[in-house]
């Protein structure tokens, strides 16, 4: 899968959130499962309000939390479904609604094979996709996401302005962003 997230990747992810507050992988993590988390609350029965409410509200636990998460008990991916699922069931309980019996989704559950050939072909496209970059746009993002520094690491290291490697940064995640559309 080449430089694919794998699950240590996003570990990482949620480590520079709790030790460092990183917005960036913040917002990576945020445009990564989002999506997801709102496809996976629908899938189960939630209206398109409350499964956009819930996952807002996951995110932000995500964010809030992050010290939480231990990988030695679950996956990211598994951690913030079941966050997802206990604050539907939440949610549910305030309104009073009963909540569907036959939800097989728990910390347990393994990722259906649709969803992992799913991710399969996403993590291709970003190969493909980070492949097409500019050279100095694809180094900048390998280091920020994958090298483990920051912005102001990666421009002591670089001798770059902190100012254009966030603009380069920007740059290649909306391209990113386009190409993964």
């Amino acid at each position: 899968m080449g430089d694919d997230r794998t699950e240590g990747d996003w570990v990482w992810h949620v480590r520079r959130i709790r030790d460092a507050q990183d917005q960036a992988a913040f917002v990576d993590l945020f445009r990564h499962f989002a999506p997801r988390v709102k496809a996976f609350l629908m899938k189960s029965g939630a209206s398109e309000s409350l499964a956009e409410e819930c996952t807002q509200e996951v995110m932000a636990t995500l964010w809030r939390k992050a010290h939480l998460f231990d990988p030695a008990r679950a996956s990211v991916a598994t951690w913030i479904f079941t966050i997802a699922r206990n604050r539907k069931i939440d949610v549910l309980r305030k309104q009073r609604r009963p909540e569907p019996e036959d939800l097989t989704w728990g910390p347990e559950a393994e990722p259906d094979q649709e969803d992992v050939l799913t991710l399969q072909q996403e993590s291709e496209r970003l190969s493909r996709a980070m492949a097409q970059l500019p050279e100095k746009q694809r180094d900048l993002i390998t280091k920020a996401y994958f090298g483990d520094l920051s912005h102001s690491e990666i421009a002591e290291q670089t001798g770059l302005p902190l100012g254009t490697i966030k603009s380069r940064i920007r740059l290649a995640l909306e391209k990113l962003r386009h190409e993964m559309k």
